[in-house]
């Protein structure tokens, strides 16, 4: 009988480098043979007592701590919502740090895998982060501290900076958060086209939406089932309004048709985003995790928004546009653009200086892509990548002046563009039994998706080698 006594080891090919055949038996330097020594009750004591010899007496105690905080910076930037190649890049500049040879780590949207080398021997950790979500503050903090850490550093010290990371509140209370996501919904319902009283009513039903899907979510409450809630709550809310203000109003019009718009705060932009860009850089687990789970959310949210316009009897069909002076109303839309960006750059726990910087790009780039297709009659899709590689161009010359990580003025500024509304109704249209336009209406909103994805992609390829080059 057989035991291994010691933990892994990488072998070491044969001196004359010829292929060690699997066929003949092997004798591992770390394995005993007792069985032709002892008795069989002797051999079963010593495998009792090899079973609960602690970890720390079969590995090295360094090894253990060491791997167990890469893995934690891991599990922290994961957790903030930053892409897969930046939290292994975090992983490995902290190994290194630390005194480690090599980080190799495979990481998914809530699992994450991670080797870390020292020597001939290496250990493997295998954590899971349940808590999906948002934190620019945390994302800019992490980036900044690991970015500018010397080439040794005492791992008490990256410890403690860890847990001040951890233990840092968020940026903006509750109400504060939900008013920002109302705030960025009643941009979204001008820019479809809403008019003043689409744009209040839509503020107040997604501020409460947001208000209450942070609160069950931070009680950890399932997400798939927060966002049918929300959803509805947002939709009920927005209807009732309208119908309160037009039997107290008498104001005519089909207001009913900005409440699609209330429902904006649930579209995933960033995990969307993200994915896309861990796909182009042919990370498939995590890219297609995340563009799972953001479906997943979409589709929730939609099914949710369906089942109350189908109990009322509404449909989402799109708003026409008022009539405005073009200068005006240019001036209007760049100004929705920007509150929009601001809202959800605020939503993300973004400090102000990077929301405004967001804000600013946001506003900029969703101008040119509004006037592509207005003006020029560029198709949708098209306009997307050329306002997404503006986005990305404009957030790498704003970026390092500002001292934030590209990615968070970068992905607001594209979450804009999204086109929640086609979505919604592409959902709507099929649980109607349209199947021609709900197929037209998904192709339409995931070309735009992927053309938003690829012009942030190609932005990062001309500006930054890491993407450029495999390595």
């Amino acid at each position: 009988m057989t035991y291994r006594v010691f933990s892994e080891k990488k072998t070491a090919p044969a001196a004359d480098n010829r292929p060690v055949s699997t066929d003949e038996p092997q004798q591992h330097p770390h394995e005993l043979d007792l069985s032709s020594a002892l008795s069989e009750q002797d051999v079963d004591a010593i495998a009792d007592v090899l079973q609960a010899m602690p970890e720390a007496e079969l590995e090295p105690v360094e090894l253990i701590r060491q791997s167990g905080l890469v893995n934690r910076v891991g599990r922290l930037a994961l957790s903030a919502g930053h892409g897969s190649y930046r939290v292994k890049a975090h992983m490995l500049r902290i190994g290194h740090a630390i005194g480690l040879d090599d980080v190799r780590s495979q990481v998914a949207l809530t699992e994450l895998t991670t080797t870390s080398f020292r020597g001939e021997i290496f250990r493997t950790e295998v954590s899971e982060n349940r808590r999906v979500g948002i934190n620019a503050d945390r994302l800019a903090d992490m980036e900044n501290y690991i970015g500018s850490l010397p080439d040794s550093v005492p791992m008490e010290q990256i410890e403690e900076q860890l847990d001040r990371f951890e233990e840092k509140p968020h940026l903006y209370r509750p109400r504060i958060n939900a008013l920002s996501a109302g705030v960025a919904c009643a941009a979204f319902a001008f820019l479809n086209h809403g008019g003043l009283i689409e744009c209040i009513i839509v503020l107040l039903a997604a501020t409460i939406g947001q208000y209450i899907r942070r609160n069950l979510i931070s009680r950890g409450i399932n997400q798939v089932g927060v966002t049918l809630l929300a959803s509805a709550v947002s939709c009920l809310i927005y209807l009732g309004l309208v119908s309160l203000v037009g039997l107290a109003f008498a104001i005519p019009g089909q207001h009913e048709a900005g409440y699609v718009s209330a429902v904006l705060f649930l579209v995933p932009g960033f995990p969307l985003v993200t994915g896309a860009l861990d796909l182009a850089r042919l990370d498939f687990s995590a890219g297609m995790s995340r563009l799972t789970y953001a479906l997943m959310i979409l589709g929730a949210a939609a099914l949710s928004l369906w089942a109350v316009s189908t109990t009322v009897g509404i449909e989402p069909n799109p708003m026409d546009p008022g009539n405005i002076n073009p200068l005006v109303l240019w001036t209007l839309l760049a100004a929705a653009s920007f509150v929009g960006v601001f809202g959800f750059a605020i939503m993300f726990n973004s400090p102000m200086r990077m929301a405004l910087g967001a804000a600013v790009i946001g506003m900029i780039a969703n101008v040119g892509r509004l006037g592509l297709v207005e003006h020029w009659h560029v198709a949708p899709q098209a306009s997307a990548a050329v306002a997404a590689l503006m986005v990305g161009l404009l957030a790498r010359a704003v970026a390092t002046p500002l001292g934030v990580p590209r990615l968070t003025v970068s992905v607001p500024a594209v979450v804009i563009m999204v086109p929640g509304v086609t979505v919604y109704r592409s959902v709507f249209e099929f649980n109607s039994g349209h199947s021609t336009a709900a197929v037209g209406l998904g192709v339409e909103g995931a070309l735009v998706v992927i053309a938003l994805a690829l012009g942030l992609a190609v932005s990062r390829m001309l500006t930054d080698r890491e993407w450029t080059f495999e390595r």
